[in-house]
């Protein structure tokens, strides 16, 4: 079975999902995996998706056109074997949450300093809240630290950021626990 990524973005509005779902059924695509946000005012959509026959981009022959006649852009890629399929990643899972006023830099340091340390990114959202005459800059990043990197070593490294970034960040644990 080959898999495609398939990425859609484009100005977001109500029937985007129903309407690429609706080309992937009609299709006879199965979707294994799936991420939907609005960004701004973008929608964007990344899905991975295998289909029995399909063996290229090209084979979605013109599917996509009125979706893109919609204003929206879609990409399709080519998976090679195994790139269908979540690694494995040991190590314990971690949130990482960034307060602060609304500045440029605040997110190259913070991953810079986890990347530094091969601490692989899962997931990152920023946004801003607060109102418009005081912007509030949130960054939550899901991380998973190595064996050897211990949570309070993160938590003391996000420290002396804290103070030069001037934000609040915190480190906690959110490892799945077994029942």
């Amino acid at each position: 079975m080959n898999h495609f990524a398939l990425t859609i973005i484009g100005r977001d509005h109500p029937g985007i999902v129903a309407r690429v779902t609706k080309v992937l059924f009609d299709l006879g695509c199965n979707i294994a995996d799936s991420s939907c946000t609005i960004l701004g005012g973008q929608f964007a959509m990344i899905l991975i998706i295998s289909h029995p026959r399909f063996v290229s981009k090209e084979s979605f022959g013109t599917a996509f056109d009125p979706i893109e006649k919609d204003g929206l852009s879609v990409f399709i890629r080519t998976l090679k074997p195994g790139g269908e399929a979540a690694p494995y990643l040991q190590g314990e899972l971690c949130l990482i949450s960034v307060y602060g006023s609304d500045k440029p830099g605040i997110v190259y340091p913070v991953v810079k300093e986890l990347g530094d340390r091969q601490i692989n990114i899962t997931d990152l959202n920023t946004k801003l809240v607060g109102s418009p005459e005081n912007p509030v800059y949130v960054m939550l990043i899901e991380a998973i630290l190595p064996p050897d990197i211990p949570i309070e070593q993160i938590d003391e490294v996000m420290a002396e950021l804290k103070g030069k970034l001037q934000v609040d960040i915190t480190v906690r644990d959110i490892t799945p626990v077994e029942l």
